[in-house]
């Protein structure tokens, strides 16, 4: 059998954030709906925000109240807070996002606290879930654990810092963030490395950004030092309203044609997945698309590696 890699599609959320106009819910929910079909295991599908900070959020309740009725795919939302993570809960989210900032600077913009505060909050929020009847995932994503666009370098100690202060708060998973994708892949190689000696398994994931063209490169050197969970956004959309700078993230079309053409097997459909766009196109008229499998085609000397 194939090695598996899973590939969680967090355009939805991640790629609409920074998108120019909102995409009206029907054609969000339609675009979701056809991933899952395609074979995404898993879709971060909004964020629990003031519509007000981030108003391509505002609807995400009734986004992920729609999401989970569809077989066969986690549910992923993301919050800040324990308030954010009591309405995923509500809403039947299968797993929720909370996003801590490595840096200082980016902290203080993105979340009006110090890393050390929203390591607190985590813990609030891992105490509140596993009181309720119904357990729902807990990940938290380490933000500019590569680098910070307000405070410049991120040393690997304070990456460690945080990722060990959300293990101990008793999260299922941690996901390490290339926010403003200043990454290289030897950076990728050591950092993971630094991270998996303190909290080994707990280190579930890379979420990659290509602001300087090295995001494909960078998973890759992921894959070489043992993740097998990554974030991707199809048609590379996304970006940080509060992180000067950052781009879009991976192409999930780009992705999983590398993957399957090393022989993983990601349960993708790349056919199906390249016709999604379509709900880009048609719910983003504005807004530019990238990636190099829909530019070229699938290659007719592709085979899905045995």
């Amino acid at each position: 059998m194939r090695e598996k890699v899973t590939v969680c599609e967090v355009g939805p959320r991640d790629g609409l954030q920074m998108a120019k106009s909102r995409m009206q819910t029907e054609i969000k929910s339609a675009w979701i709906a056809a991933m899952a079909g395609a074979g995404l295991p898993e879709i971060e599908v909004g964020s629990f925000v003031s519509p007000k900070v981030i108003p391509q959020m505002a609807d995400t309740d009734i986004v992920v109240r729609a999401a989970v009725k569809l077989q066969g795919v986690i549910i992923v939302a993301l919050a800040p807070n324990l308030r954010g993570a009591q309405n995923a809960y509500e809403a039947g989210a299968h797993r929720v996002s909370v996003p801590v900032s490595v840096s200082e600077g980016h902290s203080r913009a993105n979340l009006n606290r110090s890393p050390a505060e929203q390591v607190a909050e985590v813990a609030r929020v891992v105490e509140w879930v596993r009181a309720q009847p119904r357990q729902m995932e807990i990940e938290a994503a380490c933000s500019t654990a590569f680098g910070c666009s307000i405070d410049g370098a991120v040393p690997t100690a304070a990456v460690l810092t945080v990722a060990n202060g959300l293990a101990a708060a008793g999260v299922d998973m941690v996901t390490l963030a290339d926010t403003v994708g200043y990454a290289h892949p030897a950076q990728i190689r050591d950092v993971v490395r630094a991270v998996q000696a303190e909290i080994g398994s707990k280190l579930d994931g890379l979420h990659l950004h290509d602001t300087m063209g090295l995001g494909i490169a960078n998973a890759l050197a992921g894959l070489e030092v043992g993740v097998r969970n990554f974030d991707a956004a199809l048609a590379g959309l996304g970006g940080c309203p509060f992180a000067p700078g950052a781009s879009g993230n991976i192409v999930t079309e780009d992705l999983v044609f590398m993957l399957e053409s090393m022989g993983f097997d990601t349960g993708i459909d790349l056919d199906k997945l390249l016709a999604c766009r379509r709900y880009l196109a048609e719910g983003l008229p504005n807004e530019g698309l990238h990636g190099g499998l829909a530019q070229a085609g699938i290659p007719k000397t592709f085979r899905v590696a045995a």
